[in-house]
């Protein structure tokens, strides 16, 4: 399978959109998440932490509690996201506006290696989010973490309008 010639690109704002719904289905899964393990007493700690920080003593106000900690928040998201990406093509924000994550060449479903190199790459892409913005002007609409892993995301619902000629 081959991407054919007039597949639309997801721009910029449909993925930052995309984005930011996922964000609202995983947050709350994850404070449920750290609440059921470590009680209340952990965002109290949190709340400490963030004014220590303020008051400029950090100390170790960002160690976490934990493996768990570790496994709850930085595990466990990356594990959710490369599992949508290879089984269905897009995390839940993707897939609700229409957008589908394949390989750039193929247009087939990432592999495990690619995905987890896209996953790595959201690290270079966000250095002062340059890597993201590189979004707005790629003619594919890659970002840095895509060239990485090369892979496109594809607005599944349209397509390019072409016209042929003799077609007003």
């Amino acid at each position: 399978m081959n991407l054919p010639p007039d597949v639309c690109y997801a721009g910029f704002w449909r993925r930052l959109a995309a984005f930011l719904i996922d964000m609202v289905i995983l947050m709350p899964m994850l404070v449920l998440l750290l609440y059921l393990v470590y009680g209340s007493a952990y965002f109290s700690g949190m709340l400490e932490a963030t004014a220590r920080i303020t008051r400029g003593d950090a100390g170790d106000s960002l160690a976490l509690h934990g493996t768990g900690d570790a496994l709850i928040t930085v595990l466990l998201p990356v594990v959710l996201v490369v599992y949508f990406w290879m089984i269905h093509l897009g995390t839940p924000g993707k897939l609700w506006l229409g957008c589908h994550l394949v390989d750039a060449t193929t247009g087939a479903p990432l592999r495990l290696r690619q995905a987890i190199l896209r996953n790595l790459g959201y690290l270079f892409s966000s250095v002062f989010g340059l890597g993201f913005l590189w979004i707005v002007w790629d003619p594919r609409k890659q970002g840095l973490h895509d060239k990485i892993a090369g892979s496109v995301v594809i607005h599944a619902v349209r397509r390019k309008s072409v016209s042929s000629e003799g077609t007003p």
